[in-house]
Formats: structure tokens, sequence, C-alpha cells
């Protein structure tokens, strides 16, 4: 991009430069910032209205704090493509996102700038809080500050570390970005001026003061106690954070440079932990994004002067929209079924459901353990829950899997979004680990589809298993057109697709294309293995008995996947074959393309072919 048409933030090229800037220039510095995050992500792709929202806080943070000094800790992450702007990475951001480009989160490897890798929400106030604890004791003055959005703050994490730092009380700083859209009615001056009091040096020190002065006359410090907190309550929701400890202030105009950074050079400045309640419009300075955040939060490349997202030109259905599709369908007949979702309706494809059967649908927002144990008490009601989840979010509700659904023997459905191979989220987004954190709890059933029909049919079969199975599909798109009618699968019957010689390929999702290329060339069997739990033993007994060679294929971790489990029973029965299991390798996995990553890490039908010549000529 031309620098020349941003002639100061062309010059910026660490936060160090922009505090050599004049605070009269700040206002510019945003107005450049924003345009240069609308123009890069256009070209790009990526996270869009996040980061517009967040524009003069993020000039303000690095404009007050001693970045990198002061450590600066991003929520999440999807709002941090300023942040990355301004911290050296300006020229390499149309590579975010893309294979060997920037990571699409905060990573540390990347800068020193990146106090903690991100991607999962809820983590910030967690780590803010063991740096501030560490700082602290080593005397080494440096400030710690976290950004956490009011959906983030809907996890019960966050309120585990603050309900912590407001017992333990170490130096630090706490931001709430609220970006309901809009800045409420009593958001004014008033609001405002009561802010730079409850912030100012003076208020904390009569603050201080007035508690020791007061401590040995209860009745007096009670009332002065109960007027502070009436006064806040009537105007800000303080009392919350109050009683946990921090000292709030807000809300203030998160679009106000000017005042942000007065507010942030006051807080930075207090004792003990601090709470600064913001209040952003997300996709501030874009109309289209303004109007439509949801729809411009992710996008791919588009032309900023139309302010149009591109649609799909194929008229295949994804994996997503083929499980809100059954949901619908199935609710038609059945109103027991209810549909729960940790923030993820849109990306999981339940927005129609949503709409055409409200009473059977609840977004707990970002709150995976509650939303498993959720569906467990409606299980236990008689209701029939089915949770839809991606695969790298069910790893935080892994105890409540095993505990409250797995132990009890619940009928609850697992649609398990996002299984395997992501792309270009990176490593903290790859669903990598189900079916080995999976498989070895007992009375699960785990499903893989390999193709769209076969992903109806395991919904639908998962749906009437009486007790709790799982059904793991990929992003993406199915590659038939039309879908066959649903069946009910016999559980853990495998399905032979190609009869060879040799050479058994025994195939575990999506990943069935790959392995029928392969086939053709090595003239191999393919079995459709279907079931990673249970499995069709007797078809594995049948394969070792006619095949010197059985190769494994799954879109998951080797190390405990469905290979180990085959590895497992052959072991068991004293089979005579070799064995090769092909999947995920023991690395976390960067961004990119799906299929640039399958071709790197071998999961493409020449990489394939490739690799099982070389196992078996070796």
């Amino acid at each position: 991009m031309n620098l020349d048409n941003y002639p100061l933030l062309k010059h910026i090229d660490s936060p160090a430069d922009l505090r050599r800037c004049t605070k009269n220039q700040l206002p510019q510095i945003c107005e450049e910032l924003r345009c240069f995050l609308l123009n890069s992500v256009s070209r790009s792709s990526g996270h869009l209205a996040s980061g517009l929202g967040v524009i003069e806080l993020t000039v303000a943070l690095h404009y007050v704090y001693n970045t990198p000094f002061d450590h600066l800790i991003w929520d999440v992450g999807h709002q941090a493509y300023p942040h990355k702007i301004l911290t050296g990475r300006r020229d390499n951001m149309l590579t975010i996102r893309q294979k060997d480009g920037l990571h699409p989160f905060p990573w540390r490897a990347e800068s020193e700038f990146d106090v903690l890798s991100t991607g999962h929400s809820s983590t910030s106030i967690s780590a803010a809080l063991g740096i501030a604890v560490a700082e602290q004791q080593k005397h080494s003055g440096s400030k710690v500050a976290c950004v956490i959005g009011d959906g983030a703050l809907t996890a019960g994490m966050a309120f585990e570390a603050m309900n912590h730092a407001g017992h333990i009380k170490p130096d630090m700083l706490v931001i709430i970005n609220d970006n309901d859209m809009s800045i409420s009615k009593n958001v004014g001056g008033l609001n405002q001026h009561l802010t730079q009091i409850l912030s100012s040096r003076t208020y904390a020190s009569f603050r201080e003061s007035s508690k020791k002065v007061l401590s040995g006359i209860p009745p007096v410090k009670q009332f002065l106690k109960k007027t502070e907190e009436h006064l806040k309550s009537l105007m800000t929701p303080a009392i919350l954070f109050e009683e946990l400890g921090f000292h709030y202030s807000g809300p203030v105009d998160g679009h106000d440079i000017e005042n942000l950074v007065h507010v942030l050079s006051k807080v930075r400045q207090q004792k003990g932990p601090q709470l600064l309640h913001i209040i952003t419009q997300k996709g501030k300075g874009y109309a289209p994004a303004e109007q439509n955040p949801i729809l411009w939060h992710g996008v791919p490349k588009f032309n900023p002067t139309e302010g149009i997202l591109s649609k799909a030109t194929n008229n295949h259905l994804s994996y997503s929209q083929i499980f809100g599709q059954w949901l619908c369908d199935t609710a038609e007949h059945d109103n027991k079924l209810v549909a729960i979702t940790p923030a993820m309706s849109e990306g999981s494809g339940m927005t129609d459901f949503a709409e055409r059967y409200p009473q059977q649908f609840f977004d707990v927002a970002i709150a995976e353990q509650h939303a498993v144990t959720f569906a467990a008490g409606l299980a236990i009601s008689g209701q029939k829950p089915v949770i839809a989840i991606y695969s790298t979010f069910l790893q935080r509700a892994y105890d409540q899997v095993i505990h409250d659904i797995a132990i009890q023997n619940l009928s609850v459905l697992f649609a398990i979004d996002r299984a395997g191979i992501v792309g270009q989220d990176g490593p903290t987004h790859q669903g990598a680990f189900d079916i080995s954190f999976l498989r070895c709890i007992p009375n699960l059933v785990i499903m893989a589809p390999s193709n769209g029909s076969e992903c109806r049919n395991m919904l639908y079969s998962g749906y009437h298993y009486q007790g709790p199975a799982v059904v793991r599909y990929p992003k993406g798109d199915v590659d038939e057109l039309v879908l066959k009618p649903v069946q009910l699968l016999e559980i853990g019957k495998s399905q032979q697709i190609r009869q060879g010689h040799d050479i058994a390929i025994l195939n575990f999702g999506s990943l069935l294309p790959e392995a029928l290329k392969a086939a053709e060339k090595l003239d191999a069997t393919v079995i459709d293995m279907r079931f990673i739990k249970p499995l069709d033993e007797t078809a594995i007994l049948g394969i070792t008995q006619q095949h010197h060679t059985i190769v494994t294929l799954e879109e998951n971790a080797i190390q405990g996947g469905a290979g180990s489990a085959v590895n497992e029973f052959i072991l068991s029965k004293k089979c005579k074959c070799d064995m090769l299991n092909i999947g995920l390798p023991d690395m976390f996995v960067s961004q990119g393309t799906q299929a640039e990553i399958r071709h790197d890490i071998g999961l493409s039908a020449d990489k394939l072919i490739e690799k099982i010549t070389q196992f078996i000529n070796q």
C-alpha cells in the first residue's frame, strides 16, 4: 500500500514513535489507522469490525503505557490488528492469516509487544493477574493492562480471575470494551465528569485516607461507603465490580481519544486492581460494518468503496448448513429437541433454527462448561439436547463431558463443528485433538462422516441413540449437491467403498476422496470406517487376514487418534500386519488454507501415495 496516503502513520514503526507525537496529532493518527486497517483487510481478508471499534483505545493505550516495558494483553485477539500495525508489523499486514504470514491473533513468538498468545476468549484477566503479581514481586515498576470485551466477560474464567485479583489486590488495569453498538444516553458530560473524579489521584487519596481516619467510627464509615455506592449505582454498573474488589471508572466514550488519554493517564497511576469501562461501536468509521458488525466480523477480500461482501458462487452446502437444516427438519416433528450453542450460532449454521424455533434454542454465551452441564439437566428431565460446538472450544468443557454427561450416560448429542484442519485462524482453532481426548471416555459413541449425506445420517442416528453421541465434521462444503433421505445407521458398522489388494486404507472422516484417489494408484482397498467408537472390529479382523499393510487416515492428531484405536485392537488380537497411521503430526498446525495445510502435512492424495509407498519399500 502507498504509505504516502498515511503521512503520520508511515513514520510510526513502534509505540515509541507514537509517543513522540503530540496529543493534537492523535486524532489524525486514529483516522489514518482506521483507513489503513480497512484497506489492508479488504486486500488480505481477516477480522475487521472488532479492530475498527478499538482504534482510539489502541492508540491511547500505546500512547499512555510504556509498551513493551508495560504489558498490554488483548483478550481473544480479533481486535488486535491495529495493535499489530502500531507495533512494527504495518508493512506485513497483507500477509495476515496466510501461510508463513502474520498470525491472526497476538502471538508471543511474533513480537515482544504480544504478551500473551491468544485465540480463545476470557484468558486475559488471569494472565494479567499472574504478570502483575510477578512484576510486583520483582519491584520492576512495570504496569499491566488487559482489554476484554463484554462478550468475553460472560465466561466464568473472567470472573474467577477478577475474584482472585480483588482478593490479593495487585496493581493492574482491566478495560471492559463494551461494544454494544451504541453509547447509551446516560453517557454524557456528567458521566464523564464523574469518571474523571473517580479516576483522579485526589479522589483515590481521599478514598483511602477516609478509610483510615474513619476506621474507628463504623457508622460514619458505613454511611460514606453507602453514599458513594448509591451515587455510582445511579450512573454506572459499578457495584458488581467494586464488590469483587476493583475500583471502577466509567463508562467512557471509547472513541474520544483526548478523554481516553486523560483517563488512562490517571488510572495508570492508581494502586490496586482498576476497572475501566469504555463504550465503543463495533465497525466504527465504516458504515457497512457499523450497520452489520456480525457480517463484517471476519471478511473475505472486498472492495471497500462498494462495501459489499461477495457471496459464494457454488451451490454446495457447508457441513454447518447441513447441520442447521437437520435441526430444523427434526424440530418440525419433535418438540423435545433443544439446540444449545456457546456463542457460535451463526458459525454453526443455527441462525434459521433460532428464528423458527426460538423456544427450543439457547445461546448460553461464551460458557462452554455451562453449555454441557445445562444440556445434562435438560436430558435428565426428558428433553433431547443437541450441543453445537467447535472442536477447539469443546476442549474447555472436558470435565463436564466426562462428569456430567458420560458417567451418567445421558442422551446428549454433540455436533462438533470445525473438526480437523480449520485453516487461516491458526493453531488455536485447528480441531486437532477431539478424537484423542474423547475416545478414552466410556459410554461415548463417536462418528466421523465422509460426506454430507453421511453427516445427516449420523446426526439422526446420534440423536436417537440412548446415551451420549458425538458427530465430528469439518469446516467446508460437501461434495454432493443432492442429499439422500436420512437413514438410521447401525452403531459401529463400517462400509467398504473399494476392493483392492495387499493394502487397505481405513478412512475416518472427510478425507475419503483423497483416500480413493490414492487407492486407485495403489490398487488399495478402502473402508469408510464411519465409527471411531465403537470400532467395527469384525471388519478390521477381516481386513488384516486379506491385506499385509493397513493404513489409517484421519484429520486428528496421530497420538491417541482413530489410528491408535485400530493399533490397540490389532495388537490385542495378535494380528500379523504392518500398520501405518496417517494424520496430524505432533505439532501445532499454523495458519494457511485447508488445501495448503493438508498438502504440507501429507494428507493430499499425492502425498498419501508417497507416504504409503515409502512405508512399504523401507
